[in-house]
């Protein structure tokens, strides 16, 4: 008996198929437990697709920060905080807890290599669905996911101790709040408040303690985007929010002083632009943080986020009076303005 195929019967089967397929799925027959993991066949072609995909859509992408080598701290901070409980870290090993998902988090050390930059890039900033690995929780953050590309490239090759040398100092010795209470701070910042170093990290030592507690609760909320800040700030109560902010102002660093007028943006401004001097704000007795002292590369970072660079949503805020300011000055200005602006007084 031949049974010939037309569009209407193969209509009328497709039509079945889905209607088994959406009995089974009612039926709660289908195993989701993670104890149950998946098929050696599931699990390849899920993980192939995965590939392909990062593949095809990096392909796609032309992200300025691709990687960045040079300003590791923050990353390592962040993965100490966020990531290192499921993919572990040099000299510290994955949760077993973690590792009964289905799937489990890789040993990043053994497979960024399978990866190209632009491909790492792109997983660490959208993330993977159906796994537990998420996008990056700040939006337009790609400076920050550059430098966790180059955090992840590291990590093959990187040992116990320069892994702990990274993550920083995680102890304040007689903090009033006890003495873990800042160790989401000092991580990056540093005991003393200066960043450790890194061009990526401002100084708060000495900053107004209004400010930086403004700072923390704002990040806490949502309403200043940094994945890496974001997630120290929500682990911070308020008391100790209040803690941190007492103790990093209370560190030499930053000074409330007039800044000096050796560059003409910062004395007088731009008036065919409409362009306050920078003077006019952060001046002593003003509400505006110090800049004195301050790391001029982060200075001159935070004015291109603000005219508008997709790296950073603060830009997008329309009452943000930096950002409608920082749009007024010539590209050409930023580098020379924020050297003169964070020069230390003298």
């Amino acid at each position: 008996m031949t049974v010939k195929l037309t569009l209407k019967r193969l209509i009328l089967g497709a039509l079945a198929l889905a209607a088994l397929g959406m009995a089974f799925a009612w039926s709660g027959l289908f195993p989701i437990a993670a104890s149950s993991g998946h098929w050696a066949i599931t699990d390849w072609f899920l993980h192939w697709t995965m590939q392909n995909s990062a593949r095809t859509y990096s392909a796609f992408q032309t992200p300025e920060h691709v990687r960045e080598d040079r300003a590791l701290v923050s990353a390592a901070g962040h993965f100490h905080q966020s990531c290192e409980v499921c993919h572990g870290a040099p000299g510290v090993p994955r949760s077993p807890v973690m590792q009964a998902a289905s799937p489990p988090a890789p040993d990043l050390a053994k497979t960024v290599g399978d990866y190209s930059d632009r491909e790492l890039f792109w997983i660490v900033r959208h993330g993977v669905k159906y796994t537990g690995m998420p996008a990056w929780a700040a939006e337009g953050r790609d400076d920050e996911v550059g430098r966790m590309v180059g955090f992840l490239r590291r990590l093959p090759a990187m040992g116990a101790a320069e892994y702990s040398r990274l993550v920083g100092p995680q102890r304040l010795a007689g903090s009033a709040a006890g003495g873990d209470s800042l160790a989401r701070c000092t991580g990056c910042h540093g005991v003393d408040g200066r960043g450790r170093g890194q061009t990526d990290i401002p100084v708060i030592a000495g900053q107004k303690p209004n400010y930086i507690l403004k700072s923390l609760q704002d990040f806490a909320a949502g309403k200043r985007r940094s994945a890496v800040m974001q997630a120290a700030a929500t682990g911070l109560s308020e008391a100790e929010m209040r803690e941190a902010a007492r103790h990093f102002a209370s560190q030499p660093g930053l000074t409330d002083s007039a800044l000096p007028a050796s560059h003409p943006i910062v004395a007088e401004g731009l008036r065919g632009e409409q362009l306050p001097a920078c003077r006019q704000c952060h001046a002593p007795g003003k509400a505006a943080p110090l800049l004195s002292g301050q790391r001029p590369e982060y200075l001159a970072a935070r004015l291109r986020q603000w005219r508008g660079d997709e790296t950073v949503v603060d830009a997008r805020k329309p009452r943000d009076p930096m950002a409608t300011i920082a749009r007024r000055i010539p590209e050409a200005d930023i580098d020379a303005l924020a050297q003169a602006a964070a020069a230390p007084a003298r």
